[in-house]
């Protein structure tokens, strides 16, 4: 009898229970975030700017979010705080979906993106945390794939298949602001449900309780001796223009890459349907840089980071002509398109891999996790702040010159990657 109840105890706590809904859970509502958002706005009729420069202050709780990281180790449990935020997404991704009809939607909707932004980045901090508290070393190294596919999972579920079933709504005849109401409806339901599911599912480790004999002054000063020692790092200056400046050209495209495929052939976009939207970027994009991640850590595992780096930096920047060329053709067949954006798309998941594994080379040494979270902070801050200006220098020059101009910026891409001082060891098995 005790066996069998061990049996049903060790299969309730396995990690393949709740480490692939956990991070599936961790991607959607980046995604609804970053990328719903701009594509409702767009649908919606907000103009480039106001859309640039809005959903661009979305980036801001994951800017700040190592601000409040401490207080989450100090309050309460991890797993406490990832159901309670999972159920605070869920009842905001419903508030959005109830507001879209009404008068005012860009305002109150806008609000619960925002709320929904920080409690997300505060679930993506205490996941974090509860990954590394629930499973043994063995497990957290053995899952760390799997972990890494269903965020990607994610990202095609919200960034393709939902973006695909908006835009059959929007066709069906009952008006944009229904389709987009019942896809965060849908999308609603799903994190609900995923919300009851962890809260009976999710185990309870030993090891994740509040640090409630750590003081809030004692915490504090650990906090500032933690920042004091990242900006005395050797080579602070260089490694922050790198996180600044390596996605300067990405995080203006970023912004304005959707926009440039919904906007009508007369205003200079491409004139592609939701659905197509959802099918090219959302399925076809999300392959590409998948692929090139992958290709990117496999070359840089047998060779090093600095072997690769500047192949690395022709990959992220190069591929970005695709979208001058389709400004100047904007009759390119639909299967064409899917290819330049699966290579722009694939080159930028490629480079992106020298960016990531430059953060785990810099964070090296004491307080390492925590110069981790500083850096992804700042390169947080990159994406935000081109990002929010991108809209407003598009509307000023036009498709064709502004995709021009992004060719001009990656300038800065190779300037900050040659600044760097790499160990060619560093990234080799």
């Amino acid at each position: 009898m005790n066996s069998k109840l061990a049996n049903r105890n060790l299969k309730k706590d396995s990690p393949w229970a709740w480490v692939p809904t956990l991070y599936f859970a961790e991607g959607l509502p980046y995604i609804a975030v970053m990328t719903l958002s701009l594509v409702m706005y767009k649908r919606m009729g907000i103009s480039n700017a106001e859309v640039a420069l809005y959903t661009g202050w979305l980036n801001l709780p994951w800017v700040v979010k190592p601000l409040w990281s401490p207080f989450v180790d100090l309050v309460r449990t991890k797993r406490w705080w990832v159901v309670a935020m999972q159920m605070l997404i869920g009842a905001a991704l419903a508030g959005i979906a109830f507001l879209i009809p009404a008068p005012h939607f860009f305002q109150s909707t806008l609000a619960l993106f925002w709320l929904m932004a920080f409690a997300s980045a505060t679930h993506d901090i205490a996941a974090d945390g509860f990954y590394m508290l629930g499973l043994t070393p063995h497990q957290q190294a053995l899952f760390v794939g799997i972990r890494s596919t269903f965020y990607r999972l994610a990202t095609i579920a919200g960034q393709g298949l939902l973006l695909m079933f908006a835009g059959w709504l929007e066709q069906s005849g009952r008006g944009i602001p229904f389709a987009w109401s019942v896809t965060f409806l849908l999308l609603a339901g799903v994190f609900l449900a995923v919300f009851v599911y962890h809260a009976f599912v999710l185990p309870c480790p030993s090891a994740d309780r509040p640090a409630a004999s750590i003081s809030t002054q004692s915490l504090w000063r650990e906090f500032l001796l933690t920042f004091r020692s990242f900006f005395r790092k050797e080579g602070i200056g260089v490694a922050l223009l790198f996180m600044l400046l390596y996605r300067f050209p990405e995080a203006q495209l970023a912004k304005m890459g959707i926009p440039f495929l919904l906007d009508p052939v007369a205003e200079g976009g491409l004139g592609m349907t939701t659905e197509q939207i959802g099918f090219t970027q959302g399925t076809v994009g999300v392959i590409g840089l998948t692929l090139g991640g992958i290709l990117g850590g496999i070359a840089v595992a047998r060779h090093g980071l600095k072997r690769w780096l500047w192949a690395m930096v022709w990959a992220i920047s190069l591929p970005d002509l695709v979208y001058v060329y389709l400004s100047y053709f904007p009759q390119t067949p639909l299967l064409w398109v899917n290819v330049c954006i699966f290579i722009e798309q694939l080159g930028y998941g490629f480079g992106f891999t020298a960016y990531m594994m430059y953060l785990i080379y810099f964070s090296r040494g004491s307080h390492s996790t925590a110069h981790y979270a500083i850096c992804t902070a700042f390169m947080a801050l990159g994406m935000m702040l081109p990002g929010m200006a991108a809209g407003w220098l598009q509307e000023l020059l036009g498709y064709r010159h502004f995709f021009i101009w992004i060719m001009a910026c990656c300038g800065a891409t190779f300037a900050v990657a040659a600044l760097l001082k790499i160990d060619p060891e560093f990234g080799k098995k």
